[in-house]
């Protein structure tokens, strides 16, 4: 083979949605004759084909028909009981087709992600449902689409090119901002954990906008550590502001936690003294005295949808990329009461 045969071979599809300033899924549209595709855009496809001596790999596309009976499943933290939750979802509905789910902790490190997502690939498996890691690049999904590989992305987001599942973060802060709004408090601190990411950022955010409807300050925004056994020794971040806060929402469960057992050592009674909201209300909740109002984002159901996208995703590579938002719904239980 010359040279030149060479190089063509390695043209990608990716490659020639690039020149042809299209979409990869578009570019695999056409190569598959679909009728979803104008003819102006087809015909562009097609010259960026001829220009870059692309050529379709008949075999390599037999090979991907194939398939293990594997699915992938990739989460940043097994130890947070969430996740527990999520995978129960995802293993209910892929067990019903006798495929299996093959787990992994990227341990929210985008190296060992990328570790993780090529031995799934060696292993052939049918595709994978991620959570992506903090600081995942954006053009991971370039990546992902270049290799062929049905993937579905869960809980936070790199790209909307890709299948996407995940809750309303932005609903769910209103409805706790309002809750407390409603027993009047005005002075609300938001505990965020964790770096940033999607999901991080969509919390931040619609707790800000919440606050901002009702004409509420914002800028009670305490981050506590990232080890669960750490936070309730920072329980006193919440008393070193300027503004003395009267109820708090947390990030997540494990911040509530660590927040329960925090003011249990100072002496103060949450729900008289200090009221809190939790978020994701997961199982474990229920064991916190007083029981823990918290906002619901449906992990469970997460995976589920997260799982069934993937399956229709494997069955059918050419849908367009879909997104789907669980609703959120805040638990009332014993956590708040009226500022004092």
């Amino acid at each position: 083979m010359s040279f030149d045969e060479r190089k063509k071979s390695r043209v990608t599809l990716l490659d020639v949605a690039r020149h042809a300033n299209v979409s990869r899924a578009t570019a695999s549209l056409v190569l598959r004759k679909s009728p979803l595709v104008g003819s102006e855009t087809r015909s562009r496809v097609e010259q960026a084909m001829r220009d870059l001596g692309y050529v379709y790999n008949i075999g390599a596309a037999r090979l991907r028909v194939e398939r293990s009976q594997i699915i992938g499943a990739i989460v940043p933290n097994l130890t947070n009981p969430f996740f527990a939750e999520l995978l129960s979802g995802i293993e209910e509905v892929i067990g019903e087709t006798g495929k299996v789910v093959l787990l992994a902790n990227s341990g929210d490190k985008v190296e060992r992600q990328a570790t993780l997502l090529q031995r799934m690939r060696e292993h052939g498996v049918d595709g994978v449902i991620l959570c992506p890691a903090a600081d995942t690049p954006p053009a991971l999904s370039e990546e992902i689409a270049d290799w062929g590989m049905p993937v579905v992305q869960v809980l936070r987001h790199i790209s909307f090119d890709m299948d996407y599942v995940g809750a309303d973060y932005a609903a769910g802060m209103r409805q706790a901002v309002d809750y407390l709004a409603s027993l009047g408090h005005e002075k609300i601190a938001f505990a965020a954990h964790g770096p940033v990411q999607s999901a991080y950022q969509e919390r931040v955010d619609g707790f800000r906008d919440a606050m901002l409807s009702k004409a509420l300050d914002p800028g009670i925004l305490i981050h506590f550590p990232a080890q669960l056994g750490e936070i309730a020794s920072a329980t006193h971040l919440l008393f070193d502001q300027a503004t003395r806060p009267t109820a708090v929402i947390c990030f997540n469960h494990l911040v509530a936690l660590g927040l329960s057992a925090g003011l249990h050592d100072c002496g103060l009674t949450i729900g008289r003294d200090l009221s809190l909201i939790g978020f994701d209300d997961v199982a474990d909740e229920e064991a916190i005295r007083p029981k823990l109002t918290s906002v619901s984002t449906g992990p469970v159901t997460i995976g589920e949808m997260a799982a069934r996208l993937l399956l229709e995703r494997i069955a059918n590579p050419d849908l367009p990329p879909r997104r789907v938002v669980n609703d959120t719904a805040l638990h009332v239980r014993e956590s708040c009461g009226r500022p004092m």
